[in-house]
């Protein structure tokens, strides 16, 4: 009986665990391209755990520069959500590249097929927070840009 119980929960929690999934916090271990790769694949599966949590994750790894012009939370994800960048949100695929770095920016070429599998690029870039307290060494957003269309897939 306690095996069968056992085993019932493990299945409840690997069927419900992904609907729990904590936001990752930015850590001096995570690599720039991890933190642009974080972000895309929270926004590319933006409602998955629950409404809005893609741009919840992203909106973490946010410089806090860039959070006093896109915040609070509730306006960032209505900047997101507005004509811009709605093409970020529930995204097919992605694409990163590296094109510049130095110790403390790092740029990325982003390109992003939407929904509609039309392809837009971005100017993705991070620095590293060397202000002193729980984000010091850690890679944040600082920029990304109005997209680039780039046309259909088909």
């Amino acid at each position: 009986m306690f095996r069968i119980l056992n085993s019932l929960i493990c299945i409840f929690f690997l069927i419900l665990g992904p609907a729990f999934a904590e936001i990752l916090k930015p850590n001096e271990n995570i690599i720039p391209m991890k933190v642009v790769k974080i972000q895309l694949d929270g926004l590319k599966k933006n409602d998955s755990g629950y409404k809005d949590q893609g741009i919840e994750q992203t909106w973490e790894f946010a410089h806090p520069n860039n959070k006093i012009f896109t915040g609070p939370l509730e306006r960032f994800k209505e900047m997101l959500k507005g004509d811009s960048y709605k093409m970020l949100l529930n995204h097919k695929d992605h694409k990163i590249n590296e094109i510049f770095s130095d110790e403390n920016v790092v740029m990325f070429e982003v390109i992003v097929m939407d929904s509609e599998k039309k392809y837009h690029m971005f100017k993705w870039q991070v620095e590293k927070y060397l202000k002193s307290g729980p984000l010091q060494n850690c890679w944040l957003t600082t920029m990304v840009s109005a997209p680039i269309s780039l046309g259909s897939s088909i």
